[in-house]
């Protein structure tokens, strides 16, 4: 009779490839907003206005506070040790 044991490999190298994608796009979207931001404020012609609307911009995505136990449960971790 043979041992039934499940071999996760594919699916995990699966999921990692999918949120490698996941993070190299979110950085590439993140480089746009602050090189658009950069552009804002370097170049005189580019109005007031658009100038806070990217400041905001870049603060409301990039430098947003995310308090440690929101990433942690998001990262499977619980809150009591007998779950973990």
């Amino acid at each position: 009779m043979n041992p039934n044991i499940q071999n996760d490999q594919d699916y995990l190298a699966e999921k990692f490839r999918l949120l490698e994608n996941h993070t190299v796009h979110a950085s590439k979207i993140a480089i746009l907003k602050i090189q658009s931001w950069k552009f804002a404020l370097k170049t005189p012609e580019v109005g007031a206005r658009y100038q806070l609307a990217a400041e905001e911009m870049v603060r409301e995505s990039l430098l947003c506070y995310i308090s440690n136990d929101h990433i942690l449960s998001e990262e499977g971790y619980y809150f009591a040790a007998l779950e973990n």
